[in-house]
């Protein structure tokens, strides 16, 4: 627990103290969002799809298949967007993260770092979990996009819907709060899942079976953080709200 506390601060001791690896943390920007790009677009449009499958027939028993778009909207922006992309982000980067930072750990590179005179925490953590923290945000509000346009898509095939009047209908329930609650929600989430492969790479041991473990170890443990934030900030929103 100790170790824990520790890393953490010295990470927010280093995020604000320069020099700054502007060009590692631009070039971990780029790293994080293209890998996890792909497979958000196939999910979030596929989720979209389902999710509205799945919904019109409880509708559709009280006559309400006009609620769909908002229905969509308000699961979508508010819960699934956010969740998702993280769940997909911690499974695809996170394990990296982890896998990375573990194999320079037990080959020593990091040591090796360190003897150059370049400081390897500031290079390999702190740009890490900075880029996890502000791209996840972007990638879920696409993810969001993505879900949107799939809901649509069932909509107009069943309903013949405009795509204006749709994104009208859709949008009618959500407002700035939604959206802001969406940010810090992916923002919370990518700096849990940089901080959890960051940390078990960091302290790697054992040889290669050490960054396996490493890596499954920061999949773990960055999902179980954000189903534990995710029931946290849900009642913090709901408890504001009402």
């Amino acid at each position: 627990m100790y170790d824990i506390y520790e890393f953490l601060l010295r990470f927010y001791k280093e995020a604000f103290l320069p020099p700054y690896e502007y060009k590692e943390i631009i070039n971990q920007f780029f790293d994080v969002g293209i890998r996890s790009l792909s497979i958000i677009s196939l999910t979030g449009f596929i989720t979209g799809m389902v999710f509205t499958k799945q919904s019109r027939s409880s509708l559709a028993e009280f006559g309400a298949t006009s609620w769909l778009p908002s229905l969509m909207a308000i699961a979508i922006i508010r819960a699934l967007a956010p969740l998702v992309t993280a769940l997909i982000v911690a499974g695809k980067v996170g394990s990296h993260i982890g896998a990375e930072l573990g194999s320079m750990k037990v080959t020593e590179q990091i040591e090796a770092m360190e003897v150059s005179s370049t400081n390897p925490f500031k290079f390999l953590v702190v740009s890490r979990i900075l880029a996890t923290t502000c791209i996840l945000p972007v990638l879920a509000a696409y993810m969001g996009l993505v879900g949107m346009l799939g809901a649509y898509v069932n909509v107009h095939l069943h309903e013949e819907t405009s795509f204006t009047t749709f994104f009208q209908a859709a949008f009618v329930r959500i407002s700035f709060v939604d959206i802001g609650v969406l940010v810090f929600k992916s923002a919370v989430y990518g700096f849990t899942i940089g901080f959890a492969g960051c940390f078990n790479g960091y302290y790697a041991d054992h040889g290669t079976v050490g960054v396996g473990r490493a890596a499954n170890t920061s999949v773990v443990v960055s999902m179980f953080l954000i189903f534990i934030e995710e029931m946290l900030i849900v009642q913090l929103v709901n408890s504001y709200l009402h």
